[in-house]
């Protein structure tokens, strides 16, 4: 099998792009990632015309001969092809570059140094790891360890130097994984994440997914809850729906923000209805003003602002638009200009995005006086996404303003239209400066403020809905619902009468067995067994004693320890607060003399020949004598409170040690 960088980085998106890349799949064609591979290659020729007309001719080679390489005289070459072999997979790579430092000392091989070109402005772990994989290839194919890689990337040719051998052990974790993958002849289970809106495979696997009624259609669910779920039993979101069960929620409770729970979320999917946990709260005290932010991550620059509020019944749409960084705090003073002329002025949005957004643009570029009355309204901006979050369950697979838009009857002008595909058409409109391509734009922009109106407003009815909830049948609010039980699956409707008998005898046979746990004889004698068994007690403390310096018998000093041994002592502590277990062991060794032989103790011990200690002594006859229990009640009474390995007839020899 064949490993390339291509398999490796998409393995550390998902396994299962991984296998559809290794076996050359035929993609769907999604637009984002073909746009990332086209910029990926643009830069790549940029950078490599740029590192060559700076360089010296002489010291320039591109596609070099590998066979040849220790008689290499180029310090900089470009296209190199590499081959490796690992176990029983290959590995290949071509290298975007690799710079050659000539070694300070006579006959040491010269330093080589990976060089890969991306060409966005920041980097991620993949990024590096994909550069290790570059690096560890190479090292396999020269038989020498590469420890130092670059990485060039973003506008201004930012040089990142990674220690590659610190990421090889993971690079070999990684290479093993995918071999392990590929040599298995059947797919890995198909999982969807966060990655997926970046894939091109991610038409094909989202509808096997909806075919399988998978879990991973939950966006919002982690791993870990994931695999919690699987390892009960449930595959599918159908399936989760059936685990709701409504309970009260508890009275200290009540003022901590409710849990988010998955299993409404699927029983929402379920039955085609919105699904209400309380009542939400969202409170619009002045004109709401719903605003929607495009920008480039990538390069913190924020170039759109959408606005959308309503004088009387008349929308208005403002769309502020920077052509380049420079504009960016004039539409950033243009939006404080139209919340200045509005009346009370509420921000409504979406997400954290916008959050960010008026965060950083309070501390770049600020001009605003604390206390007024736009700093308090960009402080109090109000995310809908809170308001919603566990109390609101839309039947969509995600929380997403489009996917929830949608369900409400909404649709967008461009249906193509999303956040990912807004980074392509800035990059074509930067490019080209089509007047269609900034159009576009606007476009999605208002779409998605106007997707927060809609939104903002089915909140507002809910809220209205919640106090009287016997007049919405397409909403349900979970405090309502009753509590099926004992069948929590629903009770079964058979087709048979016969069937149904059956299902009956069954079921009390079932609940005969769990009476026989408490009746059954042999039963009572395993619990009985099991409850008897030993347990280890932990040490609260751990004392050694100290070496003898001669020995007792002849006075030499030439002696050696013989053989190890530990003793454990149980005993109770009396505290200002009250009486605990204290455990002690001691270590202690035999010793032998090398002149006459004899073996022997340390003579400095600090324990009896009883196991347990004087306070608990004292304790049991305090129980016994003062207390007139009986001497078995207190044996009892000692082993549950302090967990002692006490037999019955242990506080009778303690009288029979105190008496002598």
């Amino acid at each position: 099998m064949k490993i390339t960088p291509d398999v490796f980085e998409a393995y550390l998106k998902c396994p299962a792009k991984c296998w559809l890349r290794a076996t050359n799949e035929p993609s769907a064609g999604a637009a984002y990632p073909e746009w990332v591979k086209a910029q990926n290659h643009t830069y790549r020729v940029s950078e490599t015309r740029r590192l060559v007309a700076d360089s010296p001719n002489d010291e320039v080679v591109i596609s070099p001969d590998m066979k040849n390489f220790k008689a290499a005289k180029w310090r900089l070459a470009f296209s190199l092809a590499v081959q490796a072999q690992m176990d029983s997979c290959s590995l290949e790579s071509e290298l975007h570059a690799l710079e050659r430092v000539p070694a300070e000392g006579r006959g040491k091989p010269a330093q080589c140094i990976p060089i890969r070109f991306v060409f966005t402005n920041k980097l991620g772990n993949d990024d590096k790891l994909v550069l290790a994989f570059d690096a560890f290839a190479l090292s396999r194919s020269l038989g020498r360890e590469i420890s130092l890689g670059k990485i060039i990337h973003g506008d201004d040719h930012a040089t990142l130097k990674v220690k590659t051998s610190a990421l090889t052990s993971e690079v070999r974790k990684v290479i093993g994984k995918i071999a392990s993958l590929l040599s298995s002849h059947s797919p890995p289970d198909l999982i969807l994440n966060r990655h997926c809106a970046e894939c091109e495979f991610r038409a094909g696997c989202r509808q096997k997914a909806i075919e399988k009624d998978d879990l991973s259609l939950l966006s919002g669910m982690t791993e870990k809850e994931r695999k919690s779920f699987n390892n009960k039993g449930i595959f599918g979101v159908t399936q989760l729906s059936y685990t709701f069960r409504p309970l009260r929620r508890p009275k200290q409770l009540a003022g901590k923000r409710e849990k988010y729970h998955h299993s409404i979320k699927g029983l929402a999917i379920r039955e085609r209805k919105i699904h209400i946990v309380g009542s939400p709260e969202l409170k619009i005290e002045g004109t709401p003003i719903y605003l929607d932010v495009e920008g480039l991550p990538d390069r913190d620059f924020y170039y759109l602002i959408g606005l959308r509020f309503r004088t009387g019944r008349r929308a208005t749409q403002h769309s502020l638009w920077a052509s380049n960084e420079n504009d960016e705090k004039r539409i950033w003073k243009e939006f404080l200009g139209v919340l200045a002329g509005i009346k009370k002025p509420v921000l409504i949005h979406y997400g954290s995005f916008e959050t960010t957004f008026l965060k950083r643009m309070y501390q770049k570029y600020g001009e605003l006086v604390g206390g007024s009355r736009l700093a308090e309204a960009i402080s109090s901006a109000v995310n809908l996404l809170s308001v919603t979050f566990a109390k609101v369950y839309f039947p969509t697979f995600s929380n997403g303003i489009k996917e929830i838009a949608n369900y409400l009857g909404f649709e967008w002008e461009d249906p193509a239209g999303s956040g990912l595909q807004s980074i392509i058409w800035r990059s074509q409109w930067e490019t080209s400066g089509g007047a269609a391509v900034k159009r576009s734009l606007l476009i999605y922009n208002a779409n998605d403020c106007e997707a927060l109106e809609v939104v903002a407003n089915k909140l507002l009815q809910l809220q209205e809905l919640s106090q009287n909830p016997e007049q919405s049948p397409e909403i349900v609010f979970t405090a309502s619902l009753k509590w099926q039980h004992p069948f929590g699956f629903k009770r079964n409707k058979f087709a048979f009468t016969d069937l149904d008998t059956i299902n009956k005898a069954a079921y009390w046979n079932y609940q005969r067995e769990r009476v026989y746990v408490k009746s059954n004889g042999c039963v009572k004698r395993a619990f009985k067994f099991a409850s008897n068994r030993k347990k280890s007690v932990r040490p609260n403390k751990i004392m050694e004693c100290s070496r003898p310096r001669f020995c007792p018998r002849c006075g030499a000093s030439k002696i050696y320890q013989h053989t190890k041994g530990h003793k454990t002592v149980f005993d109770l502590k009396f505290t200002p607060h009250g009486i605990k277990r204290w455990v002690v062991r001691y270590t202690f060794f035999r010793y032998q003399c090398q002149i006459c032989k004899t073996t022997f103790y340390s003579p400095k011990r600090n324990w009896t020949r009883s196991k347990f200690g004087s306070e608990i002594i004292a304790f049991a006859l305090y129980q016994n004598i003062e207390l007139r229990l009986p001497q078995e009640t207190v044996d009892r009474s000692m082993t549950k409170l302090f967990g002692l390995p006490l037999v019955l007839g242990t506080t009778h020899n303690f009288k029979e040690e105190a008496a002598e």
